[in-house]
């Protein structure tokens, strides 16, 4: 691919894992999501730290994006170093060594009447 795009460190401002789902099924789960978009030619290392109103922040989360494919990483389903969470505000800051797009989506199934939203997160400088 010629050319890297993205940047390096992405922030997520607003987050938020409901507690509670109106089903069992994972594809309707309520969750937070960080979309990754790896398109160049080396794997990404991605670190993620949350951050709270009320405490310190945790982190770093560590996942792999290979070179030329994308990884979706629910909030949810981080558990190292500590699960983060449910019905508690968070910020995020995603930090990759080489470029990477990031996008943000929650999907909250609290109600019958499904509630998706998506966004792309903030390129840092």
């Amino acid at each position: 691919m010629n050319g890297a795009i993205g940047t390096t460190r992405w922030a997520i401002a607003e987050g938020y894992i409901p507690g509670s789902s109106t089903g069992e099924d994972r594809r309707f789960v309520s969750h937070e999501t960080v979309c990754l978009l790896n398109a160049g030619d080396r794997e990404a290392h991605v670190t993620l730290t949350v951050f709270f109103a009320d405490r310190e922040p945790v982190g770093p989360y560590r996942v792999t994006v290979p070179a030329r494919r994308t990884l979706h990483v629910r909030f949810n389903d981080l558990t190292d170093p500590q699960p983060v969470p449910t019905d508690t505000d968070f910020a995020s800051l995603i930090e990759s060594d080489v470029p990477i797009v990031a996008q943000h989506t929650r999907l909250d199934s609290r109600q019958e009447a499904l509630a998706l939203l998506s966004t792309m997160a903030f390129p840092c400088p």
